[in-house]
């Protein structure tokens, strides 16, 4: 299904409403009943849950890293001085800046394949795509993974979300059959933040709840604005319920 958003590939998608616009049209043919599943990229589908639907299952989460990409191949340390960098993610741009301050940034929009093919051709030096876009869409591309330390992915990053209309008892328990308890209980926390921060899925908010052999651990990179500092902090527990209150806790967002 083709929505607002992949329709429109030159506004910038903050002026458009954020990442929703990729989701509209999708969640209406579910509500008219024209579909009973449908399936998100789950970082696209607003915080506050549509009226009478729900997310019946997140399955196992893919690699939630963003990654570098290229014509040569290179990471962000050997990028030339002042290279122009092809990125309308807020996030993406105020945590690049942080690590590389003379980097020029400029809008793009499209696919992972029209993003990768301007790169090729060199109207950019480079862009950002997440992992799992580019292992999804099966297509080749030089990208270079962007380290945790320098980038946090956007909150439910490379996890998918199934959706049904909530009154499908039947459907909804079918659906479990592909959730994955662990990966729903991180995102889930990760999207807390968000709604806790009162950002729009556009906002520059970095967030990464994980599991370990010691417990849990909660990252967040969040900026006011893409001329603030970006303030990173972690934090730790047995279990990731509470983790992301605890690091909303810790940020000073006054101006925000």
């Amino acid at each position: 299904m083709r929505t607002e958003g992949d329709i429109d590939r030159q506004t910038p998608l903050p002026q458009m409403g954020g990442r929703g616009v990729f989701v509209t049209e999708v969640e209406r043919a579910l509500q008219n009943g024209d579909i009973d599943v449908a399936v998100h990229s789950l970082k696209d589908l607003p915080v506050k849950e549509t009226d009478g639907l729900v997310v019946a299952a997140v399955p196992k989460r893919e690699d939630p890293r963003d990654a570098l990409v290229t014509k040569d191949g290179l990471d962000l340390a050997s990028l030339p001085d002042g290279s122009k960098v092809g990125t309308g993610s807020p996030r993406r741009q105020v945590q690049l800046a942080a690590a590389r301050h003379d980097l020029c940034f400029e809008g793009i929009r499209g696919n992972v394949e029209t993003r990768a093919a301007k790169v090729e051709s060199g109207a950019y030096d480079a862009t950002v795509l997440a992992v799992a876009g580019i292992r999804r869409s099966g297509i080749e591309v030089t990208a270079r993974p962007i380290p945790f330390s320098i980038m946090l992915p956007a909150p439910g990053q490379g996890a998918l979300a199934v959706q049904c209309r909530s009154a499908d008892v039947k459907l909804r328990a079918a659906l479990e059959a592909v959730d994955d308890p662990g990966d729903r209980l991180a995102v889930l926390e990760e999207r807390r933040l968000l709604a806790l921060i009162r950002g729009g899925c556009h906002a520059p908010v970095g967030a990464l709840c994980r599991r370990d052999d010691l417990g849990w651990t909660f990252e967040a990179a969040v900026a006011v604005d893409l001329d603030s500092p970006v303030q990173r902090v972690a934090v730790r527990g047995e279990g990731p319920v509470g983790l992301a209150e605890r690091a909303f806790a810790m940020l000073n967002l006054a101006d925000a």
